[in-house]
This record gives C-alpha cells, sequence and structure tokens, in this order.
C-alpha cells in the first residue's frame, strides 16, 4: 500500500527540501485514502482492535488531523467553527452517514484545502493557532508525516487481517 518506486524518489530527490516533504505527505495522504478501495462498507467498519481504530475511522481521522493542522494552526479559527471534534480520539467515530464514498472525498477535499492553505508559506513561516502554540511549518509538516506514516502502517494491518478473513 505504501510503497515507493523507484521513480517517485528520483522525480522528488533533486526538489527543494519543502517539494520533498510535501511530496512524501501527498504520497502517504494517497495511500491511506486508498486502503479503503476494493473494500465492502461492512469490512471498513469492523472493529478488530480494543480501540475506535477502524480502517474508515482511521481516513477519518485522518481528515480531521488535515483540519487541526492546516485550518485551525493557519487561521487559528477554533475547532468548533471548523466542524471538527474537539479531541483526536472523538474523530474516530463514525456515524451511519460516514461511507467510503463519503469518507475518501472528505479526506480529499481536506487534503486539497490542506495545499491551498500552505501554498503561500515557507517551512520556516510560523503557524499560530495550534494549542501547543506558535510552530514553524517544517515541524508541523514533520509531524503529520510521522502521523500519516503510523497511519498507513496501522492500516496496511487492518486490511491485511480483514482480507484474510
Amino acid at each position: 500500500m505504501t510503497s515507493f518506486p523507484g521513480t517517485f524518489a528520483r522525480d522528488v530527490i533533486d526538489r527543494p527540501a519543502q517539494a520533498q516533504i510535501e511530496a512524501f505527505i501527498d504520497e502517504h495522504r494517497r495511500a491511506l485514502n486508498g486502503c479503503l478501495d476494493g473494500m465492502t462498507e461492512e469490512q471498513v467498519r469492523r472493529s478488530l482492535v480494543p480501540s475506535r481504530t477502524t480502517l474508515l475511522g482511521l481516513v477519518k481521522h485522518a481528515t480531521f488531523v488535515e483540519k487541526v493542522w492546516f485550518d485551525e494552526a493557519v487561521t487559528c479559527r477554533p475547532r468548533s467553527e471548523i466542524g471538527i471534534p474537539s479531541t483526536p480520539d472523538e474523530s474516530f467515530i463514525l456515524d451511519d452517514g460516514d461511507t467510503i464514498a463519503s469518507v475518501q472525498r472528505a479526506h480529499r477535499e481536506a487534503c486539497e484545502a490542506s495545499h491551498r492553505a500552505t501554498a503561500s508559506l515557507g517551512l520556516d513561516d510560523v503557524l499560530r493557532g495550534n494549542r501547543r502554540g506558535p510552530l514553524p511549518l517544517r515541524w508541523v509538516y514533520l509531524h503529520v508525516l510521522r502521523e500519516l506514516a503510523q497511519h498507513c502502517g496501522h492500516a496496511e494491518i487492518l486490511r491485511e487481517q480483514l482480507l484474510a478473513d
């Protein structure tokens, strides 16, 4: 699911640092969104671990992550105004209207909004809307990349278990 073909590395390696980081974040965004491809609605909602983590919940949570780091942190708007849960744990909760198509679409739209929000920013620009306090975009990008990579690993394991049934 998260394979990086040789052409990806060659296409990115000579680009500036910000473009490299953004390319890796985008690759992980696509991989996480794609973990739902070919699965049934029942499979993606199935709970295989004691936490609220499901495949569908992971992608829904990733949408929350995008809005926390690239809306709240950039615009300084409160989560209630953005329309996202107040805590990360709540972002895994699925409602009856959550489907593969709706969650994937919301995630893609959040990623597109993230691109727009950061298009004019440089790695050393400071984002002031995060609860931790002011943080440079570089730190935010690295944090998001780490979180996406972890969730891609979780998704790979869950998907493997679901497909083995």
